[in-house]
């Protein structure tokens, strides 16, 4: 199992926790979920899992797609912690439609040594349909965190993925802007048995490179990505229902750009708090859905 270990921003990480060793048992999460499209639905025909990681089965919640198999990623450790290593692996077969989220916040706990991977294999068959929209993103104080994720598709199959990160636990005590040590997030999509489509990588060490410059983040502070992989014609129609936007109010700022060889959408979201981001990301994925699929996104759930 590859845990991209080698990669040159953790070189100053290699040192070992003095609990547990990295990669132990108990800090290695496995997920190994497999879908299929069976008579009118798509079903978990296939699940792995292993602790931290959990998930306990498929539901049918969205009254627009009652086919679509949704389900929840758990984690029983309250977050990422120094030394976890976490692999999911998710396969759509022919006609699949599939939402992916999680129960929380991804939170990277604080660190004094090593650090924390996860590592996604995303494989999709003809015409399957994966929306993969994780809860945020929180990296603790001295965190160091490190996601790689690898996507196979047909052309005639959509990804749907949102991430959304947060600088910090920002109302925390006198708060924890920008202060963990390494943020860093790969992700490579090809075609079976063909070349990369392109690969992405951006490294984030605030203590290094200060992001709050201009060109950087500026007085931003909330990240928004969504990356779309579908046809080209559906990622044309979604670039011309997105046009950029600058809300100086909020403030606010996103745009889409066009991935390389034809792959789809890389949508980007600029924000100071969590919400606007949020609602702009929900924005963009209910177009992205509507070309990919032509249903429509249910409300979001209110909890008052």
């Amino acid at each position: 199992m590859t845990w991209v270990d080698d990669a040159p921003e953790l070189a100053p990480y290699q040192d070992e926790p003095a609990q547990m060793a990295s990669a132990a048992p108990g800090k290695v999460g496995l997920l190994r979920l497999a879908f299929e499209h069976r008579v009118d639905r798509t079903v978990l025909a296939d699940l792995f899992r292993q602790a931290p990681l959990l998930v306990q089965q498929a539901l049918y919640w969205d009254a627009a797609m009652p086919e679509m198999a949704c389900v929840f990623l758990v984690s029983t450790s309250g977050g990422m912690l120094q030394g976890d290593r976490h692999r999911i692996d998710v396969s759509l077969g022919a006609g699949a439609r599939v939402h992916l989220t999680t129960q929380a916040a991804n939170k990277i706990q604080e660190m004094d040594a090593n650090y924390a991977v996860q590592v996604q294999q995303i494989t999709l068959g003809e015409d399957a349909y994966l929306e993969y929209l994780p809860e945020p993103v929180i990296p603790y104080r001295r965190s160091r965190f490190i996601t790689h994720t690898a996507v196979t598709l047909p052309e005639t199959a959509t990804v749907l993925s949102a991430e959304i990160l947060l600088p910090g636990r920002k109302y925390h005590r006198d708060g924890e802007i920008f202060q963990y040590d390494l943020y860093s997030a790969a992700v490579r999509a090809a075609r079976p048995h063909g070349p990369d489509l392109f690969v992405e990588k951006f490294v984030i060490e605030p203590a290094r490179f200060g992001v709050d410059r201009r060109g950087v983040l500026d007085n931003f502070q909330v990240l928004g990505t969504v990356l779309l992989l579908t046809s080209p014609e559906r990622a044309r129609r979604v670039f011309e229902r997105m046009p950029p936007t600058w809300d100086d109010d909020l403030p606010l700022a996103a745009a889409a750009s066009r991935l390389p060889n034809d792959a789809g959408l890389l949508y980007r979201v600029l924000g100071r708090e969590t919400e606007p981001v949020r609602a702009q990301v929900r924005e963009f994925c209910g177009v992205a859905r509507a070309e990919a699929v032509d249903r429509p996104t249910p409300p979001a759930f209110s909890w008052r």
